[in-house]
């Protein structure tokens, strides 16, 4: 049978329920089934499991899929089922978990030819009867998953992953494909020699998650500042990263007691816990999840809204990949980090009983995290330039440094300084030696080479080393300086900095943030204000509550991850389309003919009622995405709510005067949907005021009448006031 791109797009259509590949996808799929090798650089939720899941199901023969954690086979296994309800033996996992029943169903599913797919440990691979096994079969591909593992210079190296090359050549030859999600050019390079793959055919994605905030703030009552956030965003699934086991068992305590549903996840829990916590977060029993970084790898849920970390990651790249777990379903998420001086010595110090050569290894990269953290540079900018990537604005408009940007100063000067000194120096340094000779500080290094005598030693003293590391940094992100790639952080000049050099143009430069270590409540009023526009949405509010609520009592009865059965896209298609038959709900985004007639029964049942008990005219075609216009409005205030805008811009921006926009808001809250408007109530009403009418609705009011409060009310207060104390009233308590 030929593979062609006809049948790759019928099968993707059938399996997964997508008409379409995303990116590189299909391009890797077809290297793959040629019997290339290929490396492949996908960000999170870029769709990296596609690559090999698909071209597994096709080709003849068995995928061995190589991958860290026993939860990641679990869910991926899980899913591929889920495609094909006639044999569950499809996709296997071999791992320590099973027992011998459990091990003797995996090898006779193998050798029947059944098993399309066998996820394996790194472990496992090197057990004599698993590679006896796996040499009776035939094998279409190796895909070696998360495969920045195989690096020291990646965020979660493991000895493991460096014998894979010996196993797949003692196992029997076939092409290897090596994923992952966040690796620099020293890490791929890693990877690559390591595997025997230098001749791979190498795809990568832009690391841009466009729907990602990111904010770093200053950890002072984080706990604090932790539940305040999880409160104004009820309902919202989200992960929260500590360093500590300890940490993490006293946050997710103190989440419960203020009402917040959250369980714990670390390594010391016994394995049934583990995998309890973890199936009551996938199946939407509890919104938060409170984890050491044990917690998540490859952990396919879509829909998490935030991700924070209490503590400061390691590494840039275990914190991008952390962060990647948020919004992979593409809408607006969050990603907040509290940040200490004090946590990175902490670190320092947990490194000092490793070998030499890893506490080098582990320092540099915790001071690439300092540099991030402490930067007032667009915090995308600096993230995609240490993946090799440039992001041509300067603005992104999506983290905390572009929504707030801080003033700038024409920084030729100092930047000649650091090209001077490093064309000075006979050999290359990184960035925290040549900021202290800067700012003439030494060390046992610096007095090692002498650099404390030489004339640029303490030239640059009017500032710190902290300054001038930012200087570096983004000489880097200017192409004027470079990083070596074998050498690890080792800075040189480049030929854009020589002609910057010879002839300086204007370039300008921005002050790191200093963490004052005081409280800071005033000036943080809520991490969603000033923010992008949340996404999505636009169909029938009411009808997606209710489906979601049939997804999740579904979920409970097929013990499945909700989005298993439907995504949150699926469903949001479904509340604008109105669907009534097993076509029309084909017609939904991410529901294949396989899945609308496997589950789809009790959805259209429902929507069908619905839609006659409300007399609802259904679009006459079915084009996805196309919300009604008639919510254009109540869709635009909501959004804008959310993002903290004023009433007055946002009544500009939709061309209406007050009276109307706050008609609007009062329809919108009467369907039961909860506005958050304190952030404006306390711009424009007396704190006292606002306890006033509002005890008034709570204890004087037989109705939430306006007419009634007016009557009671004026004219000692005004009609704004009370109709906009009401519509809190009526959010907070009344619905």
């Amino acid at each position: 049978m030929e593979i062609d791109s006809a049948l790759l797009h019928s099968k993707l259509k059938t399996f997964f329920g997508y008409d379409s590949f995303k990116g590189d996808q299909e391009a890797i799929i077809r290297n793959l089934i040629e019997g290339k090798d290929s490396f492949v650089l996908m960000p999170t939720g870029g769709g990296k499991s596609l690559c090999f899941q698909l071209p597994a199901l096709v080709m003849p023969g068995t995928a061995i899929v190589i991958s860290p954690l026993i939860a990641l086979m679990k869910n991926q296994v899980d899913v591929i089922r889920g495609f094909e309800e006639k044999h569950t033996g499809i996709a296997h996992f071999l791992n320590s978990s099973l027992g011998k029943a459990q091990i003797q169903e995996v090898r006779q599913d193998l050798l029947s030819g059944v098993t399309k797919l066998l996820y394996v440990a790194p472990e496992s691979l090197t057990k004599e009867e698993n590679i006896d096994l796996l040499k009776e079969i035939k094998i279409s591909f190796y895909a070696v998953d998360e495969a920045h593992c195989i690096s020291e210079w990646g965020h979660d190296f493991r000895p493991e992953y460096r014998r894979i090359r010996d196993m797949i050549q003692t196992i029997g030859k076939a092409p290897v494909i090596a994923l992952t999600a966040t690796a620099t050019p020293k890490v791929q390079s890693d990877i690559q020699k390591n595997l025997g793959i230098m001749d791979a055919t190498v795809f990568k994605s832009s690391f841009n998650r466009p729907n990602l905030y990111y904010e770093v703030r200053d950890k002072v009552d984080a706990e604090k500042d932790i539940i305040r956030y999880i409160k104004q965003h009820p309902g919202k699934s989200g992960i929260i990263y500590c360093l500590s086991r300890k940490k993490v068992e006293e946050t997710a305590s103190l989440l419960a007691i203020n009402g917040i549903s959250a369980l714990p996840y670390h390594a010391g829990l016994d394995a049934k816990t583990r995998a309890e916590n973890q199936d009551r977060f996938l199946m939407e029993d509890v919104d938060v999840i409170v984890a050491t970084i044990a917690f998540g790898m490859g952990i396919d849920k879509p829909d998490v809204r935030f991700v924070i970390h209490y503590d400061i990651p390691k590494s840039i790249e275990g914190y991008y990949q952390e962060t990647g777990r948020a919004g992979r379903d593409g809408e607006l998420a969050d990603c907040i980090t509290y940040y200490s001086y004090k946590d990175i010595q902490k670190l320092e110090k947990f490194m000092l009983g490793k070998p030499i050569s890893e506490q080098e290894i582990g320092r540099q990269l915790l001071m690439e995290t300092v540099a991030y953290a402490e930067s007032s540079q667009c915090r995308r900018k600096m993230l995609l330039n240490y993946f090799g990537e440039d992001y041509p604005k300067d603005n992104c408009g999506v983290c905390d440094n572009c929504v707030h940007p801080k003033p700038t100063f024409d920084g030729r000067k100092e930047m000649c300084l650091v090209i001077r000194l490093i064309k000075s120096l006979p050999e290359h340094f990184k960035i925290e030696h040549l900021a202290m000779v800067l700012s003439g500080q030494t060390n046992a290094m610096v007095k090692s080479y002498k650099h404390d005598t030489i004339p640029l030693f303490g030239e640059g003293k009017d500032h710190s080393d902290r300054f001038w590391s930012t200087v570096i940094h983004q000489g880097l992100l200017l192409h004027l300086l470079g990083k070596e790639i074998e050498s690890y952080g080792l800075i040189y000049v480049t030929e854009k900095g020589e002609e910057f050099y010879a002839n300086p143009w204007e370039i300008r430069l921005v002050e790191d943030r200093v963490f004052v270590g005081k409280d800071n409540d005033d000036d943080d009023e809520d991490v969603a204000s000033d923010k992008a526009a949340m996404r999505g949405g636009g169909g029938d509010p009411v009808l997606l509550s209710m489906l979601k609520n049939l997804r999740k009592d579904m979920s409970k009865r097929l013990n499945l991850q909700p989005w298993i059965i439907f995504g949150d896209p699926a469903l949001e298609d479904m509340s604008i389309l109105y669907p009534i038959t097993f076509n029309e709900l084909h017609g939904c985004q991410g529901v294949g003919e396989g899945k609308a007639r496997k589950y789809g029964k009790e959805f259209i049942e429902l929507i069908k009622a619905y839609v006659e008990e409300n007399d609802i005219t259904r679009p006459a075609e079915f084009v996805v995405k196309s919300a009604p216009t008639r919510s254009a409005d109540k869709i635009f205030i909501i959004q804008s709510v959310d993002r903290k805008l004023s009433l007055e811009d946002i009544a500009d921006a939709r061309g209406m005067d007050m009276e109307k926009l706050i008609e609007d808001i009062e329809g919108i809250v009467s369907t039961g949907t909860k506005l958050d408007l304190n952030y404006y109530i306390r711009q424009v009403i007396d704190e006292d005021i606002v306890d006033e009418i509002f005890d008034y609705f709570k204890n004087e009011a037989s109705s939430d009448s306006l007419e009634d409060a007016r009557k009671a009310l004026e004219p000692d207060y005004d009609d704004m006031e009370i109709r906009l104390v009401r519509i809190k009233f009526l959010c907070e308590v009344a619905s």
